[in-house]
């Protein structure tokens, strides 16, 4: 059975991570699938994509009990840079968890929904290992410098209010009493993205290359290669085991810096 499901209704594809046990966190075998799923969702040529999580969660982060060296972040790279060059436009459906890998995937979208229980946050210091240049690029260009050093030196998550505030969120949904807040979220999506796909594709696909172009490229702001090095010397560390042996026995790490 698929972890990540893909569907299309009329020009809207949807992307649905399922993994409640986990809180959508994804694996290898998830990973695979959702770029699968983008693949999909790009030769369909669709006019737009929505991405969600089931069970009133969007996605956790990665699996750290599956995440063992570099082959994962090369693989998540290669997915999370397909899924953010879609010549269409991409909207996030975020409830619960956001968090890594999450944060990661609802960056890599245009747009961003949430509920009010939404809640971000970029962990990695707590558990000894790195996001790439790429993702503290693109976090500090939506919800500001400020914004970006305080997700990522203190590791604490931010409400989905703050982020609204912040602008890495664009619209809260408040659910209506009828639905859990995961229904609530997808069905304003959903409606964006229907609304979306009525609008000039050439436009559009035009607009976010123009977007895309105010990014400069990662080799350009590290000539030398600096943050790079730091991002291996990072994953290749025995902090990074020790923060994944102290996630799995639910204990405070206790890190060297070697």
């Amino acid at each position: 059975m698929s972890i990540v499901s893909y569907s299309r209704d009329g020009a809207v594809a949807r992307l649905t991570i399922s993994r409640p046990e986990r809180r959508n966190a994804l694996n290898h075998t998830a990973l695979d699938e959702l770029h699968d799923g983008v693949r999909r969702a790009a030769a369909d040529q669709v006019r737009a994509l929505v991405l969600t999580g089931d069970a009133d969660q969007f996605c956790a982060g990665a699996d750290l009990k599956e995440l063992e060296d570099l082959a994962f972040t090369r693989a998540l790279r290669a997915a999370l840079d397909d899924l953010a060059a879609l010549p269409f436009p991409t909207v996030a459906a975020i409830s619960g968890a956001c968090m890594g890998l999450g944060m990661q995937l609802a960056l890599s979208c245009d747009l961003r929904l949430a509920t009010p229980d939404a809640r971000f946050a970029v962990p990695v210091a707590k558990l000894g290992l790195m996001v790439d240049h790429w993702t503290i690029q693109r976090l500090a260009l939506l919800a500001g410098p400020s914004t970006a050093r305080w997700m990522v030196l203190t590791a604490r998550p931010v409400t989905a209010a703050d982020a609204h505030r912040a602008g890495l969120v664009h619209e809260i949904v408040e659910p209506d009493g009828d639905t859990g807040p995961g229904v609530a979220v997808l069905d304003t999506a959903t409606a964006l993205a229907d609304e979306i796909a009525g609008l000039a594709p050439l436009t559009l696909a035009g607009s976010k290359l123009g977007l895309d172009l105010l990014e400069r490229p990662g080799e350009q702001i590290d000539p030398d290669g600096a943050y790079r090095a730091a991002f291996e010397a990072a994953w290749a560390s025995g902090d990074l085991v020790e923060g994944r042996l102290a996630f799995t026995e639910r204990r405070p790490p206790a890190f060297r810096g070697t």
